[in-house]
């Protein structure tokens, strides 16, 4: 059954819903009013659903305009073209700056022509609101809120955040994974991995080197070290008294069931969300070298390859199979993905029959037995299995010459 897309946004409901609660007057009114925006958009953008045709290529040209803190795109002023000059207002430069980044990322590593994959061009709107603590994706352009200045920052200065956001629009163009429970958690991982992968890239980072935060730029500027959301150790993002501690689940032993509603965020989107994110964290920490190249290209093949309602189990069967046909079966990095889904007790479909469990192995000197132990084991296992296929295959061939 197809359902309307929700509006996607940074920031989940249960950060705003505790914000509700605080002391701070300002503070209250800001998460009331972006919980009231977001329904407010949600809503524009089902009605947008049901008339809209195919986006106009724009050969992937940014546009930014300044909302000047209403909440009106049509009254929005023009603020920097793609051929524009720099402009005097840092807010306007950093949302230009990460469209593009984004746009480069998807271009130079998957040959990818813009969000739709036809050149479709990039509007950001900047100042949008008072003091509105979220950025959004609503299907046909971005929007930055300025954030409150005391629990959120202004939402244009992070590049994850704009690789998360423009990459609920790849995923629109690709599977479409539906917005509720285990598909709509692998929508939100999609963003997370992506965005994660986008800040990477442009820094030039190793999966060893980089951070795996999500928002840590934006959120809680005076608190160091935390962030939304940990791809590398979902649950450990935040511990603070205000919000609480970090409620992701980074195992399905650890899922967390919520009703398929608004209030219920959906079915845990936001949360179980966390497990897919530490599947991909421990497949690229395993492959090692640049996350984009090998574990970015299997997960990206595999969200072309996916469905609209595919669960975490089809997913994972996704990406064993993928990269076996992108480097080899038994080779490294299938191994890497095999074990990162076992690892956060997701089954994976398509193993062959007498491949082993493969036991979690040390990533970044952090348990089970060592990195080379692990793959070699699987590749031996599945190389045997091959060698056993194939020597099958010939005892056929020479029977049927006998005959």
């Amino acid at each position: 059954m197809s359902r309307t897309r929700p509006i996607n946004c940074i920031i989940p409901p249960y950060i705003l819903d505790k914000l509700l609660d605080s002391e701070d007057r300002e503070v209250r009114q800001a998460a009331l009013d972006t919980l009231l925006v977001t329904a407010r958009l949600r809503g524009e953008r089902a009605v947008r659903a049901s008339l809209a045709g195919a986006a106009a290529p724009g050969h992937g040209r940014r546009t930014v305009f300044d909302c000047e803190q209403e909440e009106s795109l049509p009254g929005a002023v023009l603020a920097r073209p793609e051929d524009g000059p720099e402009s005097a207002d840092p807010s306007v430069n950093k949302a230009f700056d990460a469209l593009g980044v984004t746009r480069d990322f998807y271009k130079e590593v998957f040959q990818r022509d813009s969000i739709d994959g036809r050149g479709m061009r990039l509007d950001g709107y900047v100042h949008f609101g008072f003091q509105v603590n979220n950025a959004f994706w609503d299907g046909r352009q971005m929007l930055f809120g300025d954030g409150d200045g005391k629990e959120f920052g202004n939402l244009t200065g992070s590049l994850d955040v704009v690789g998360h956001e423009l990459t609920h629009g790849v995923t629109d163009h690709l599977s479409a994974f539906e917005y509720h429970n285990q598909s709509g958690a692998l929508n939100e991982s999609m963003s997370d991995v992506f965005g994660s992968l986008v800040k990477q890239w442009s820094l030039k980072q190793t999966a060893e080197e980089a951070d795996w935060l999500i928002g840590v730029d934006v959120w809680t500027p005076g608190i160091d070290g935390d962030a939304l959301r940990s791809m590398k150790d979902p649950g450990h993002a935040f511990n603070n008294p205000k919000f609480g501690k970090d409620p992701q689940p980074d195992r399905m032993s650890k899922f967390i069931h919520l009703p398929d509603t608004k209030r219920g965020d959906f079915g845990g989107v936001h949360f179980n969300s966390g497990i897919p994110n530490k599947a991909f964290f421990l497949t690229a920490a395993r492959i090692g070298g640049f996350a984009w190249k090998a574990a970015g290209t299997i997960w990206y093949e595999s969200l072309k390859a996916s469905s609209a309602d595919d669960q975490f189990q089809d997913f994972a069967g996704t990406t064993f199979q993928k990269a076996g046909e992108l480097f080899g079966a038994g080779s490294p990095e299938q191994s890497a993905v095999l074990s990162a889904w076992q690892e956060v007790e997701v089954p994976v479909r398509g193993v062959p029959t007498g491949v082993a469990r493969v036991q979690s192995f040390a990533v970044n000197g952090n348990g089970g037995a060592g990195r080379e132990d692990g793959l070699a084991a699987v590749t031996r296992q599945i190389g045997a299995l091959n060698d056993k296929v194939t020597g099958l295959a010939k005892e056929v061939a020479a029977l049927k010459v006998t005959r």
